[in-house]
């Protein structure tokens, strides 16, 4: 079956000219076809990609210099974000299919420990200076936060709301939580593990992804029920600006290296089953943005098709 759609990216760029998106590999993974995948890190100690299969429940390592497949590693069902933890060589993963964080150990490639805990673990954020993660359970309405020393979930902190993506900022010392059903975001200090306030989001409804740019304390939030990347400033608590994005973004991230905020579609994420995504570039716009940016929206069309005579998975890696 060959179908066509299309996707939109948006770029919160700092400068005035973008590199484009180019195929440098194809990497076949072990996978059963049809099954969705969910969220990607990386491993920059040993230069491994680690994938999340949600579907079967399977976490991939690949290695990114020879663009092999490491191991697949069985085990963690229904798993939807996953935590590396630099110098600590382990994985932290959110595993609704059993309501439990996995904890995986990169040199034996196995699960060694699950921690029970809300509903729907999902996004994490590590704060590295307080040796912290933390683990969102959306449907739970609560944030575990962990104690990667210890492996232990040392508190639980509860909300009024859905827990959308957390992000750790590190020059503010601060997690921020997206807080879907109330349109806020929670701020809570990894020193005390407290929660120091909730800020509404004006013009934003059922935020759920976000990013933060620490150096300019903003924070790029997903808004997905008014279709809008909002641009949140983190010291002022308040919306500074609002994007117009495509129905269904879940994921986004920022760039520090190049200024980008880059919003990632579920639709992208979730085809790429037992389909190929050829992916070229249709056009390209610019959006005024304020005076602090320019809105890049990269309109994207892509064709999928099944691979016949192949029980394997591909996918394509882009710069």
């Amino acid at each position: 079956m060959t179908w066509r759609a299309l996707v939109m990216v948006v770029m919160v760029v700092c400068a005035t000219h973008a590199q484009t998106l180019r195929k440098v590999a194809t990497i076949d993974l072990p996978g059963p076809k049809g099954e969705r995948f969910d969220y990607l890190a990386m491993d920059d100690e040993d230069h491994w990609l680690l994938s999340a299969h949600l579907g079967p429940g399977i976490l991939y390592v690949i290695d990114m210099q020879t663009d092999k497949l490491v191991k697949a590693i069985p085990g963690v069902p229904g798993i939807t974000g996953l935590e590396y933890e630099p110098g600590l060589r382990k994985v932290y993963t959110s595993d609704w299919g059993e309501e439990k964080i996995g904890i995986v150990d990169l040199q034996s490639m196995k699960v060694v420990k699950r921690l029970a805990t809300a509903a729907k673990p999902n996004g994490s954020t590590y704060a590295a200076p307080f040796h912290k993660l933390y683990v969102v359970n959306t449907l739970g309405k609560a944030v575990a936060v962990i104690d990667v020393q210890k492996d232990e979930i040392v508190k639980t902190l509860e909300f009024k709301s859905e827990t959308g993506m957390p992000q750790y900022d590190s020059v503010a010392r601060r997690v921020y939580v997206n807080l879907r059903n109330t349109n806020e975001v929670a701020e809570i200090d990894p020193a005390t593990d407290s929660v120091l306030g909730s800020y509404p989001v004006e013009g934003c409804r059922y935020n759920h992804g976000m990013a933060i740019d620490s150096e300019h304390h903003r924070g790029f939030l997903l808004c997905n029920a008014t279709k809008t990347l909002t641009v949140f400033a983190l010291d002022a608590h308040k919306a500074v600006a609002h994007l117009p994005i495509p129905t269904g973004a879940d994921v986004v991230k920022f760039d520090p290296g190049l200024g980008v905020s880059t919003q990632h579609v579920r639709a992208v994420s979730s085809q790429f089953s037992s389909k190929m995504m050829r992916i070229t570039i249709e056009n390209l716009r610019i959006l005024p943005c304020k005076r602090w940016c320019t809105a890049l929206v990269w309109i994207l069309r892509h064709t999928a098709f099944t691979r016949r005579n192949s029980k394997r998975t591909g996918s394509r890696l882009l710069e």
